[in-house]
Formats: C-alpha cells, sequence, structure tokens
C-alpha cells in the first residue's frame, strides 16, 4: 500500500513539474514576441509590460512575493537600488515589485533566451575583469538617470548562498554620488515551505538550466523583498555608500558580512 501511494505521490509531483514547464516554455515565447516591440513603447508602458511579465514568471515558478516597506513613488525618479545579490531570481523579484534597469556581469548577455531578453529590456552589462569598464559604467548609468528610469545595482558583484553577505565594492556607488540621487538599500531572501533559507533557489555553481530545474523542484518558494529607507547621497564619498548600504542590508536579513581582502575579489573591479 505504501509502494503504491508512492508512486502516485511521485506521479503527480512529475506531471505537476511538466505543466510547470509547459506553462514556462509558453510564458518565455511570450516574452520573445512582447521584446521585440518593447523598445517602441512609452517608458511607463515598458515598466507595465516588464512588471507583468516577471510577475507571470514567479507565478509559473510558484515563488511568492512578500514585499515589507515603501518603494519609491511614482514621482521620485533619479533612483539607484543596490541589492544583496543571491540568485538570477533577483532581476525577475525586483522587476515584479518596482520596474527598473539592472547593472549585470557581460556573461547573461550570452545566456540562451534570457540574454536576449535582457538586452531587449536595456540591461547594462559591465566586465567586471575590466577595471577601466567601471568608469564607462557609471556613466552609463548617470545617461539613464537623465531619462527618469531607475537603475539596480548588486554591489557584491557576485551571488551568495543566502546565509551571508559578501563585502560591498564602491565602484558603481560613484554614479550616486555624481547625480546626487536617492539611494535605496533592498533586502532580498528566499525561504522553502519549511522557513529556511532556501538553497535551491541560490545560484552558485550550476548551470542556468540547472538552476531552473532545482526551483521547479520545490513546492513553494517564498521571497522577502525589503525596501530600507533611502540614504541621501549628498555630502558622502561612494564608500561612504557602500557601508552604509551594506549595513543596512546586513540588519534588515540579520546576517554577518563577510569582507575580503582589497585586490581578492572576483566580481567587479577594485574600489
Amino acid at each position: 500500500m505504501a509502494i503504491h501511494y508512492n508512486t502516485i505521490r511521485n506521479t503527480t509531483r512529475l506531471t505537476v513539474q511538466v505543466i510547470r514547464l509547459a506553462r514556462l516554455f509558453l510564458h518565455i515565447v511570450s516574452g520573445l514576441i512582447q521584446s521585440v516591440v518593447y523598445p517602441h513603447f512609452s517608458q511607463s508602458t515598458q515598466r507595465r509590460l516588464m512588471q507583468n511579465w516577471a510577475a507571470g514568471l514567479l507565478a509559473i515558478l510558484n515563488i511568492k512575493l512578500h514585499c515589507k516597506g515603501k518603494p519609491p513613488t511614482v514621482r521620485e525618479q533619479q533612483v539607484i537600488f543596490a541589492a544583496n545579490h543571491v540568485s538570477w531570481l533577483d532581476i525577475c523579484v525586483l522587476m515584479a515589485a518596482c520596474p527598473t534597469r539592472f547593472v549585470a556581469k557581460a556573461e547573461i548577455r550570452n545566456w540562451p533566451v534570457f540574454g536576449f531578453l535582457s538586452r531587449k529590456v536595456g540591461t547594462l552589462f559591465i566586465e567586471r575583469a575590466k577595471r577601466s569598464d567601471t568608469l564607462r559604467m557609471n556613466r552609463h548609468i548617470n545617461d539613464v538617470l537623465m531619462t527618469g528610469e531607475r537603475v539596480a545595482i548588486f554591489p557584491e558583484g557576485t551571488t551568495s548562498d543566502g546565509t551571508v553577505l559578501r563585502h560591498f565594492h564602491a565602484s558603481l556607488f560613484q554614479s550616486a554620488v555624481a547625480d546626487d540621487v536617492l539611494l535605496y538599500p533592498i533586502a532580498i531572501c528566499y525561504r522553502n515551505v519549511t522557513g529556511e533559507i532556501s538553497q535551491e533557489a541560490a545560484y552558485i555553481n550550476p548551470s542556468l538550466f540547472s538552476s531552473l530545474r532545482q526551483i521547479l523542484g520545490q513546492t513553494r518558494i517564498d521571497t522577502e523583498l525589503v525596501f530600507i529607507d533611502p540614504i541621501v547621497s549628498s555630502g558622502k564619498n561612494r564608500r561612504e555608500l557602500a557601508r552604509l548600504t551594506e549595513q543596512a542590508i546586513a540588519n534588515a536579513l540579520s546576517l554577518p558580512v563577510s569582507h575580503k581582502e582589497p585586490g581578492k575579489f572576483s566580481g567587479l573591479p577594485a574600489e
């Protein structure tokens, strides 16, 4: 009897995963179709399309989004979001909660499907191994902010497993200093059905497809997104902004900060 019950349960689980995979495929196709006309829409329409598509993706993956704090109002346009980095899902979560442009590593540009979609929505790609690319990126961020759009950065420069906060590098905070914009720290946390930090949501070593398979295998993932009170960049340098943002997110997540010696970091260029 127990064997029969386990067989039924495994079959049901497999069926659910297949259905979710089919829905995911159709959703990605719809995103590819939308991406063709996306650049021709107004900024407000682009934000709505981005938000709806990201929310649809989270629903298919059965990721429940819980937002805390106050995101910037529509009138607050020149805004930089700085968030901790756990997974490729971070981008989808932020888009679903508060549409924005992103700074991402250049490798994502070549990812199948998601790389194409990232390019179409205006993602800013940085060559992390080139120190000289930081200057170019800060100028590019400034240009985007001047159009009234928002930009999100991941100062850790790489993902963690969600149990520790990596050292925040100050390189990309220069754009906040130059434009005197509002800086919003955002804390991101993924939890499984038992309330523990979800290791399956973290993107550390596996390929994108392996990560997706791990996520699809979960019954549910709860994502907590905390908008922390904004930091006024006026009168502060980039290192001060990095430390203030880092501490604010560490406090929100009740996590320790893992600092590394300068020059040994493999993510963004050294400060």
